[in-house]
């Protein structure tokens, strides 16, 4: 045993002592080493023994629960406590209660608003903020006044016969489509090679003047310019 250590455990038992005094609750030999033994260095064996030694002395008390010893300071060296002390005890506690509470509760609310103040952007950044937002500002206002000096506005009008065009563009784009693949599923039928085959080859030459091509995504912008089918 290292001279610190032997040191602690003949301080030991005034340690222990002192502690039960002071805590006043039941406590373990296990649980008395878990709470002193950083602060104090004591080890396990001392614990239990100084305990032991206090005990048979009289100035704690011993309990044996199953294989378990409870230590507790001995009671009759405390002062009898009335009902009427044990009720303002009582009235204590339920205040340092409600002070806790209001605590925690205040605690928290501070803890809110430092984490919007934190979020928040600070003054150099609400300011380079500000002057992206004018800068941006300013190029809407010069594109919007460039839109209303220009003279080829288009009316509503043309927009509603612009409108119009598209839907009988789509509607006969959808009857050309469902015509040609009609047509090539039934030549597909008999056709000894793949659909993608048959297609590459140029088999169906006819389609292709009317954008039917498969994989092509522009159908619509050169429906405008081709006749009628039928």
């Amino acid at each position: 045993m290292s001279k610190g250590r032997a040191e602690a455990a003949a301080g030991a038992p005034g340690i222990l002592l002192r502690y039960l005094q002071e805590q006043n609750r039941p406590y373990s030999a296990q649980d008395v080493f878990g709470n002193l033994q950083r602060e104090h260095g004591l080890g396990k064996a001392a614990v239990v023994k100084a305990l032991e030694q206090l005990a048979q002395q009289g100035k704690i008390k011993e309990k044996t629960y199953g294989k378990q010893k409870i230590y507790f300071a001995d009671q009759d060296q405390f002062d009898m406590v009335s009902d009427a002390d044990l009720q303002g005890l009582d009235a204590k506690i339920v205040a340092l209660t409600a002070n806790v509470q209001s605590l925690q509760q205040s605690c928290r609310h501070m803890e809110a608003e430092l984490k919007e103040l934190t979020s928040a952007l600070t003054t150099p950044e609400m300011q380079k903020e500000i002057q992206e937002l004018k800068k941006e500002c300013a190029g809407y206002t010069e594109r919007l006044k460039n839109i209303n000096a220009a003279t080829n506005h288009v009316t509503p009008e043309e927009k509603e016969q612009v409108y119009r065009e598209r839907q009988r563009y789509c509607k006969e784009w959808r009857k050309r489509k469902r015509m040609a693949t009609e047509l090539s599923d039934a030549i597909l039928e008999g056709y000894p090679k793949s659909k993608k085959q048959f297609f590459v080859s140029g088999a169906l030459p006819s389609l292709l003047p009317w954008g039917l091509h498969p994989g092509r995504s522009h159908l619509l912008v050169s429906l405008p310019h081709r006749r009628k089918l039928g």
